[in-house]
């Protein structure tokens, strides 16, 4: 009985908790909507497709959960500070805030431009940072929450023809080291997510080897609210990109070879893969 006790309150620790989502619609942020949602938490959903939305919400209260839809652009920081005033004025509360919106712009490095950089960063790094800042205050007054960042495989190892990408995820794991450091005497965990490649319509045109296989969105999701319950400080799915981050850690050598043989970079379909 004690046993079922403690597995019962494990269950239900985030039971009417408050969840905000970026990039919702769709992909890691619709999974973990959905996860967070079968755990007992609300959600807030956001992301700047309205239908979209909408579609996750019906998921959402199928499941018996509340759901709030404000389709926001991340990279309006009005946008997102409406987000959050929409979501404690619904609730009164938020508890975990999810910042995975996020766009895959790719240039190779003898072709690269500023605007590129500067797209890449206004939503996988900006849009992150513009969230954080919204219930930052929020969290720290309260003393508890969760902030978690998805971030990308590619901000531990960067993958050529990535680099737009790789700068705006490598600058989120960044910040996302030192807010977690700063924000723990104040009671507010923080997650950094690594996911490999994700089967979602971010790369739906890119063809990957054997080895880097795209997972299914739920298994990142199903990581994240894991970490949420752990409170670990990272995450890095699934096992072969663990395998690559602590190859490459030992031996950035190594780690460039391992890129090269196996094309980890990937191709887009219709191209050889050799």
């Amino acid at each position: 009985m004690v046993g079922e006790s403690i597995l019962m309150k494990k269950r239900s620790s985030l039971l009417n908790q408050v969840a905000v989502i970026t990039g919702a619609s769709s992909g890691i942020g619709r999974a973990t909507a959905l996860a967070l949602a079968q755990e007992g938490a609300r959600v807030a959903l956001a992301a700047r497709t309205a239908s979209a939305l909408h579609r996750v919400a019906d998921e959402v209260r199928a499941l018996d959960r509340d759901a709030l839809v404000v389709p926001s652009d991340v990279t309006s920081r009005d946008d997102v500070d409406h987000l959050v005033a929409k979501t404690l004025e619904r609730w009164g509360r938020l508890d975990i805030l999810v910042a995975n919106a996020g766009a895959y712009i790719r240039s190779p490095v003898e072709k690269l431009t500023i605007r590129e950089v500067e797209r890449s960063m206004a939503v996988n790094f900006y849009g992150a940072l513009y969230a954080v800042l919204a219930v930052q205050s929020h969290l720290v007054d309260r003393g508890s929450g969760h902030i978690v960042l998805v971030s990308s495989m590619d901000g531990k190892k960067g993958l050529p023809l990535d680099a737009p990408y790789v700068a705006a995820k490598s600058a989120l794991a960044g910040y996302g080291d030192v807010l977690r450091q700063e924000l723990r005497e104040c009671g507010v965990d923080v997650t950094t997510v690594f996911p490999g490649r994700v089967d979602t319509g971010l790369i739906e045109t890119l063809a990957v080897p054997w080895i880097s296989a795209k997972i299914p969105p739920h298994v990142v999701a199903r990581a994240i609210v894991t970490a949420i319950r752990r409170r670990k400080p990272e995450v890095i799915v699934p096992f072969q990109a663990r395998l690559l981050y602590l190859v490459n850690a030992a031996s950035p050598r190594l780690g460039d070879w391992l890129v090269r043989v196996f094309r980890l970079q990937g191709w887009e379909r219709g191209q050889s893969e050799v």
